[in-house]
């Protein structure tokens, strides 16, 4: 815990000036750190730290001297006893932990099942919704699958290693080239030996899933008293509800689903290629017939797949403890035992069979693109629906943010598998170029045109960076404007002047986000499109397409397909490096923490493959923590939480039951929940939400600055609710040097709010009214329960 703060000097001190009396009742502030994670000592800004409770994943530490304070509980009449709960190796770790990056599109979409718009009176909208999501989760499995198939199967086994020129150069390929004459060389014993690559990623991905989800989902969550659910419960936030975080049975059948997908979308490959071959004339009656049963017994597989994912969402009312056992166990074991039916049936001896051009079923990355362009539409339509029965001003375009964000998650899972499949085309042919001048066609036609609209995509994102650029810059010219206003009566200093304008400016670019992503999104639905239509119509690569055109357009076509060859694979390099950089390096983990914080906070509702949620485990933590605590001491609790610690403090605080939530004050500081969270995710965070969640917190503030890119009000909208925010705070404490400040005063931003005077006296203020909270809250006009810390400890409000 940072020093607490004298609020007349500013100077920092540790002595009873921190919190008033607490009238002989122990204190406790459980502290909750934000993005970034940090340290027990850091936190507790103490050496000597003991974990009370927990384990090396996430647990309770305190301070050496305070490990006993419930037995001395007159030592702790003046100051509440601090205790850090540290959370941050529930994301982050060792550098292994960047291979969680690939799976970034499976994360991406299940953020896209959280952000549906708040609505009212429409459950068959609401179910729709969440079903759409799932399918559209589904597809990027079969994607990721089906681009392993494409490097694996397609470019090594049939291509390269049917390739006498390929396979020359490779001596790893030789014992698979016709030119050894091997038992290897027939090209279904070599596509049943390639299968091997997709079924082993797809069977890494269930036991990450099931590694994790017994880990994460299956947490015990606190079971409530039976009171504590009442007729009003179908009314309540959905955060509030007792089985939200806990989604074990759900993550179990999704699991089972998907990965039965995966091992049948190896299955298909295969059976595709080899009952091409035997419908020719000269070919095996038996053998045809045998495909055709692979066939059907592969739709029947894929339809029950299909019923299993839809069928089924999310259970909240209660913590769900049953297992769907049949499909939990049986499914995935029956697609593979299909999987292993279809390498038996193409490995079976066929002398005249020859590898030629692509592997048949190139069109099926055109089918998945077409069927998430489709899924991504239905998407925005139902959203628009919900939308329309609850308007929110806030709510990020309009209610289509889940639809721009599925959008995106496919984007990312066609840059991901087209990267794989045309890096490794460009390594199997050497010199040449695939598809052109080199021994191998290369990936699909489709894949080509993906990567050729790359450079375009670039320059749109160059042009709208270039634009909150410009704005930013205007911003900033204005803020220099105003500055004196903010710091009356000091003298001019230019550069600190400009230091401070630029901080708040480039802070207002959060603001900014959801246009950013909307515009890629429809930019990206616009021109993957294209690309479709493109290969669909013309069947050929870019480069080549374009060679009866006039000259600069196809020299521009070939340009664009070779840069982008380049760019889709280098990209994908690039990913992987930055996210192995982010868990080596704390500032580039600060960066990127913020996205993968936020996406990983919400359960996988939508697809099992996705990271861990980490809330699964920290709030029951958290509840736990505060609900046992209170109850063992009869004593009152602050629950203070920074950035994203304050999201995981509010959701704890709703899971608590109504008496022990009267003896806890929740302090927010660097808070996302209404500018991030309630704009990207209104029917969880959204105004109504935040407003419930006030009148169930007796006690609650929460203090921002403009300096801050993160945090921000929590109930800004209609001024209602006035004690609940406190700022802007001052940033800089002091513009130039004075007798408090004699060093210049640093520029916060989102860190350190312990070191403003308001947080000391929030902190007192909020510990010295738990005593008094009666049982009921007053309703809409009464007397507030908890006014503003700042008018009855004397301090107003703070502001620039």
């Amino acid at each position: 815990m940072a020093s607490a703060v004298q609020p007349e000097s500013g100077v920092p001190t540790s002595g009873p000036a921190a919190a008033p009396d607490t009238g002989g009742e122990l204190a406790l502030e459980l502290l909750v750190h934000g993005v970034g994670g940090t340290t027990p000592q850091a936190m507790l800004d103490d050496p000597r730290t003991v974990r009370v409770t927990g384990d090396e994943t996430a647990g309770i530490h305190r301070r050496c001297d305070d490990a006993d304070a419930e037995h001395r509980p007159e030592d702790y009449r003046d100051r509440p006893v601090p205790e850090a709960y540290c959370w941050c190796n529930l994301t982050s770790g060792n550098g292994a932990r960047a291979l969680w990056l690939v799976l970034l599109p499976f994360m991406v979409a299940n953020l896209a099942h959280w952000m549906r718009p708040a609505a009212t009176g429409r459950p068959r909208a609401l179910r729709a919704y969440g079903v759409l999501v799932r399918l559209l989760s589904l597809s990027l499995t079969v994607l990721l699958v089906a681009a392993a198939c494409e490097v694996a199967l397609d470019l090594a086994a049939w291509q390269c290693a049917g390739s006498p020129a390929c396979a020359r150069d490779k001596s790893w390929l030789g014992f698979l080239s016709p030119e050894h004459g091997g038992w290897w060389a027939q090209p279904g014993r070599r596509l049943a030996l390639a299968a091997l690559l997709p079924a082993l990623l797809t069977g890494l991905l269930w036991w990450l899933s099931h590694r994790t989800w017994s880990a994460y989902e299956s947490q015990p969550p606190l079971r409530r008293p039976a009171d504590d659910d009442g007729p009003e419960a179908a009314a309540r936030p959905a955060l509030r509800l007792p089985g939200f975080w806990y989604g074990r049975r759900l993550v179990a059948r999704l699991r089972a689903a998907h990965t039965a997908a995966g091992f049948l979308t190896v299955a298909a490959a295969l059976t595709a290629a080899a009952t091409r071959h035997d419908r020719r004339p000269g070919g095996s009656g038996w053998l045809d017939a045998l495909g055709w049963l692979l066939y059907g017994t592969l739709v029947a597989g894929g339809l029950f797949v299909v019923w299993v994912v839809a069928s089924r969402g999310r259970s909240e009312r209660e913590p769900d403890d049953r297992l769907d056992r049949a499909i939990v166990r049986a499914l995935p074991g029956t697609a593979l035992a299909v999987l292993a039916a279809a390498a038996l049936h193409a490995a079976w001896s066929r002398p005249d069979w020859t590898s030629r051009g692509l592997l048949p079923g190139d069109e099926t990355f055109g089918v998945i693109a077409l069927g998430q362009g489709a899924l991504v539409l239905a998407i925005g339509a139902t959203a628009w629906w919900l939308a329309r029965s609850r308007p929110e001003h806030r709510t990020v375009l309009g209610g289509l943010g889940g639809a721009a964000v599925a959008t995106l998650a496919c984007a990312l899972g066609g840059v991901m598998s087209g990267g794989v499949a045309q890096r490794v085309a460009d390594w199997l042919d050497g010199p040449g170029t695939p598809g052109m001048d080199g021994p191998i066609d290369g990936p699909p036609v489709l894949l080509s045109w993906q990567a050729a609209i790359i450079p375009l995509l670039l320059v749109v994102l160059l042009v709208i960076a270039a634009h909150f650029g410009n704005r930013t810059w205007h911003t900033r010219r204005r803020e220099i404007r105003l500055m004196p206003e903010a710091y009356p009566g000091e003298p001019p200093d230019t550069a600190r002047t400009r230091r401070i304008a630029g901080t708040v400016a480039r802070a207002g670019l959060t603001d900014c986000a959801p246009w950013f992503v909307g515009t890629i999104a429809v930019v990206t639905l616009l021109f993957g499109g294209a690309a479709v239509l493109g290969a669909w119509v013309t069947g050929e690569v870019p480069g080549e397409a374009a060679e009866s055109a006039p000259g600069p357009l196809a020299a521009g076509a070939q340009l664009a397909q070779a840069l982008g060859s380049w760019l889709i694979g280098g990209l994908f390099i690039l990913f992987i490096a930055a996210g192995r950089q982010a868990y080596r390096d704390a500032s580039a983990r600060r960066t990127i923490g913020i996205l993968w914080d936020v996406g990983t906070f919400w359960p996988r509702a939508a697809h099992p493959f996705a990271p861990p949620c980490y809330a699964e485990r920290a709030v029951p933590d958290l509840t736990w923590r505060m609900s046992t605590w209170t109850e063992r001491t009869g004593g009152r609790l602050v629950i203070s939480g920074h950035s994203q610690g304050s999201v995981l403090a509010a959701a704890a605080v709703w899971q608590l039951d109504p008496r022990t939530r009267r003896r806890v004050a929740l302090l927010t500081y660097g808070s996302p929940l209404e500018r991030l969270y309630g704009r990207w995710f209104p029917a969880y965070f959204g105004p109504g939400p935040l407003r419930a969640l006030h009148r169930e917190v007796h006690c609650w503030r929460n203090l921002w600055r403009r300096t801050d890119p993160i945090g921000g009000p929590v109930l800004p909208l209609d001024g209602t609710d006035p004690e609940v925010d406190r700022g802007p705070l001052r940033d800089p404490l002091a513009y130039g040097r004075t007798a408090e400040h004699p060093l210049p005063a640093p520029i916060l931003g989102h860190s350190d709010y312990q070191a403003d005077p308001a947080f000391a006296v929030e902190r007192g203020g909020l510990l010295a009214r738990l005593p008094g909270v009666p049982e009921q809250r007053p309703g809409p006009g009464a007397e507030a329960v908890c006014p503003p810390a700042g008018q009855a400890a004397g301090s107003g409000r703070s502001s620039r």
